[in-house]
């Protein structure tokens, strides 16, 4: 007997599991479990995938649905891990729980390198692991370093072709093969989602502003979220766009939508604010947008690639400064976005829908920028970034990296060329290192 545990905690991951289940990415299996986990910062106020508009389209490709939360509750799925010598009892506690027995288990999760995808992969040590993407942090490395008893078991990863041509970067250390979920497949599934019987707003070819919570990332204050989503609705309405649609984040406060009603107002534009969660891509097919505008969301390059739509985008150029620290997860998505769709500010480009840079050329930047980010993990890629980065030396270019990181890498640009030696000199080099251990002791 043999169990596949799918593990999700968004209806887009659902959707994307969907979609591999149709094209036959999957082996058949005696049972298939979808294990769904809530990891919102109080999920007791935040509805669970499977209580969200269109679930029950989706649902007939599980044989059960369990509910990650309740089997370790009180913890938070997001922060506990089991202890190592507690992990043999709490595989024996959710085999009975889930009614497993010693039926072979294979697993299917979202991000490997954290909770609570990790602590699965540790929980049933031995099983077999695919890791499936849904976003774009596929594309960029893997965020820290993972337990080779757990990486070299992950067999491949599954992700959408949203940057095709692009290849992803995730666990490329183990040497994992990635393999596409067809976009047929997975645009099949969204028009399923699509046909429920959910009211929803339907103006004539609006404008989509897509909100996505920052502040509650830590990337920008209450407030500058608040000014960012200002400027997509004035960005808008400046291309003479009179009819907006804003899809706040699921679990963003209120008061973004009351701002931007009283923006709306004052700049005469019909606003509509979405108060039913629903997925990007059901709105895409619903209300077929005139225009997309977002910051990093997955959802601009599902419009551009997978729907066609002229997208958009704002705010990229200030993430990129504040993100911290520069191994940031969320640095590689914002790359790309940033270095591939036009800024909602450039008129032309957006109207003509230009793109920023090639495929070839964006992998080679995301290239640079994921050795920069996690050097230890991509050692084999220093040759690579040297290459890209001492023949660009433009602004345009170093604006996705920081002197210091590439300084402290010994990288072309982290310092003026005429001083190109210091880094990789010895003897500078323990100079310095002595110099901040006894700038150390002094400040004790």
């Amino acid at each position: 007997m043999t169990t596949q545990i799918f593990q999700a905690s968004t209806l887009y991951g659902v959707a994307t599991l969907a979609a591999a289940l149709d094209s036959g990415c999957f082996a058949p299996a005696d049972r298939r479990v979808l294990l769904v986990c809530n990891n919102a910062a109080t999920p007791e106020t935040t509805p669970a995938l499977d209580r969200m508009p269109g679930f029950e389209r989706l649902r007939d490709r599980f044989d059960d649905v369990l509910s990650y939360n309740e089997t370790i509750a009180p913890f938070h799925p997001g922060g506990w891990a089991p202890r190592v010598d507690d992990m043999p009892l709490w595989e024996r506690y959710v085999r009975h729980e889930w009614r497993l027995g010693d039926e072979q288990v294979e697993l299917a999760v979202e991000s490997i390198q954290v909770n609570p995808s990790l602590a699965l992969a540790q929980i049933f040590t031995g099983a077999p692991v695919t890791v499936y993407a849904d976003g774009l942090m596929s594309y960029g490395p893997t965020r820290n370093k993972i337990d080779p008893l757990v990486g070299t078991r992950v067999d491949r990863l599954l992700h959408l072709d949203l940057v095709p041509g692009l290849k992803p970067l995730l666990l490329t250390e183990f040497g994992v093969p990635a393999e596409l979920v067809p976009s047929a497949a997975f645009t099949k599934v969204l028009a399923e989602l699509a046909a429920t019987d959910d009211e929803l707003p339907a103006p004539d070819e609006p404008a989509l502003l897509l909100g996505q919570y920052l502040s509650a990332l830590d990337i920008l204050t209450p407030d500058e979220e608040e000014e960012l989503h200002v400027r997509m609705l004035r960005g808008v309405v400046g291309l003479g766009h009179t009819s907006v649609v804003f899809k706040p984040h699921p679990t963003a406060p209120a008061r973004y939508a009351r701002t931007l009603e009283r923006e709306a107002e004052e700049l005469g534009a019909d606003l509509t604010v979405l108060d039913t969660p629903v997925l990007a891509e059901v709105l895409y097919q619903r209300i077929r947008p005139a225009l997309v505008v977002g910051c990093f969301s997955t959802a601009l390059l599902t419009a551009a690639t997978l729907y066609g739509l002229p997208v958009a985008r704002t705010g990229t150029g200030t993430l990129l400064e504040r993100l911290v620290p520069y191994e940031n997860s969320n640095r590689v998505p914002v790359t790309v976005v940033d270095a591939l769709l036009p800024d909602l500010a450039d008129r032309a480009a957006v109207i003509e829908g230009r793109r920023g840079t090639t495929v070839g050329e964006l992998a080679e930047l995301v290239g640079a920028v994921a050795f920069a980010m996690q050097p230890k993990i991509l050692p084999r890629s220093r040759p690579d970034a040297e290459r890209f980065l001492a023949a660009h030396q433009d602004a345009g270019t170093l604006r996705y990296f920081k002197r210091r990181r590439l300084a402290t890498l010994a990288l072309p640009g982290g310092v003026p060329a005429q001083l190109a030696f210091i880094p990789r000199n010895a003897t500078v080099r323990r100079v310095a290192r002595r110099a901040r251990v006894l700038r150390r002791v002094v400040r004790r």
